[in-house]
């Protein structure tokens, strides 16, 4: 069994803002936004209403309001596509391994948390699609069984694209975000956050075997709710 512990959700080198977590723990999953102009994804932060019930764009500076979003992972059939060079890490995930998610998340009306790095979600894998290795007709196959996935709403070709599958049963968006950062200071006494210690022991980013994991799981599995 492998861990990999990825980044995602909207930040402030894509979009200059972070999603927020509330003072019962809970959070919005807020993507990054859509780079391709002809994506036929048509969601935006202001006609995209969030878990709590109000448009995404309340928690989000005014100018990026009608930005398109890039949903990717996306919770409701549960895919990830990346055709970067996470592509070779994510290769080697199969069956029954984990694909775990965290994003940057600021305070919301809150004293309770702080801006930090936060999981907000997992995938068990069911499957992974190297698009390198199919046929035409298996693309386009697709695009049929995965329409939801961000990648596949582009207009750009599948080139490098891998898309992970997870398991409906098995795969989550959480209902409140769990800690995994704590503050560092770079070399001009700037602060920053970074995964911590504490997490760094059980994953390590991008492919970790997690034997050591598995043996002291108990508090991580009540954390996640795996």
């Amino acid at each position: 069994m492998k861990a990999t512990l990825l980044r995602v959700g909207i930040d402030k080198g894509t979009d200059g803002a972070l999603a927020p977590i509330f003072d019962d723990g809970s959070f919005e999953y807020i993507p990054i936004s859509e780079s391709d102009a002809k994506s036929k994804e048509d969601r935006t932060y202001g006609n995209t209403i969030g878990r709590s019930e109000k448009p995404l764009s309340t928690y989000l500076p005014e100018e990026i309001e009608n930005r398109t979003m890039h949903f990717d992972p996306e919770f409701d059939t549960f895919t990830y596509g990346d055709p970067t060079y996470k592509r070779r890490f994510l290769l080697k995930l199969e069956r029954g391994d984990l694909l775990v998610f965290y994003a940057g998340l600021y305070p919301f009306q809150t004293r309770k948390y702080k801006t930090a790095l936060y999981i907000i979600g997992y995938f068990t894998v069911d499957g992974v699609i190297d698009f390198n290795s199919l046929l035409r007709s298996e693309i386009r196959q697709c695009y049929k069984k995965y329409p939801n996935n961000a990648h596949l709403k582009r207009s750009c070709d599948t080139g490098d694209l891998i898309i992970i599958v997870g398991n409906k049963k098995k795969s989550r968006l959480l209902d409140k975000a769990v800690l995994i950062s704590q503050t560092k200071y770079d070399r001009n006494g700037k602060p920053y956050q970074a995964v911590s210690k504490k997490w760094k022991n059980y994953w390590e980013y991008p492919v970790l075997s997690i034997e050591a994991y598995r043996r002291d799981l108990s508090e991580q599995r009540i954390m996640l709710g795996i």
